[in-house]
């Protein structure tokens, strides 16, 4: 017998489902055996689907939640001693949480994308209210960047 969707390979292999014959290209390994791949149906997890009312909510509250970390981390930098450039990590960290909380605990490429922006919109807003610029501060935005966009990595 030949493969339902190649009709010049030759096969045995028929899917667990329908029956239609597969070739081991065709073929979809899953719990209950080998399907074709319309029986399979290879989705993504729900995990890492967003849709596109979620990247608007986690835009929207990441954006405020930046905008406000900006402001009190500007506000306090006065009376930190030298040390207010280490708050972006503490930001970073609030920030992603909130966005992953708004995003039921999602995780994409696009909210990686929102949490790193998110986290550098509330060091422009800390820089104009008071932080002063200096290579710790830089490096330590690096850092908050990295844990923001850690808390949406999509595995290995």
């Amino acid at each position: 017998m030949y493969c339902a969707r190649h009709p010049k390979v030759e096969t045995n292999l028929r899917c667990g489902k329908c029956g239609d014959y597969i070739c081991p290209k065709c073929s979809v390994q899953t719990p209950v055996g080998a399907r074709c791949p319309t029986c399979a149906r290879v989705t993504r997890l729900p995990v890492f689907q967003v849709s596109k009312k979620g990247y608007v909510k986690a835009a929207g509250l990441g954006f405020a939640a930046a905008i406000a970390f900006g402001i009190v981390w500007g506000l306090l930098v006065p009376h930190l001693f030298g040390y207010g450039y280490l708050l972006v990590l503490a930001g970073a960290y609030g920030i992603s949480q909130l966005i992953s909380r708004i995003t039921n605990r999602k995780r994409s490429k696009g909210l990686q994308v929102i949490a790193g922006a998110c986290t550098i919109i509330s060091y422009g807003v800390a820089v104009v209210t008071g932080l002063y610029v200096s290579l710790f501060s830089l490096l330590a935005l690096a850092f908050g960047v990295i844990l923001a966009v850690s808390q949406f990595r999509q595995g290995p």
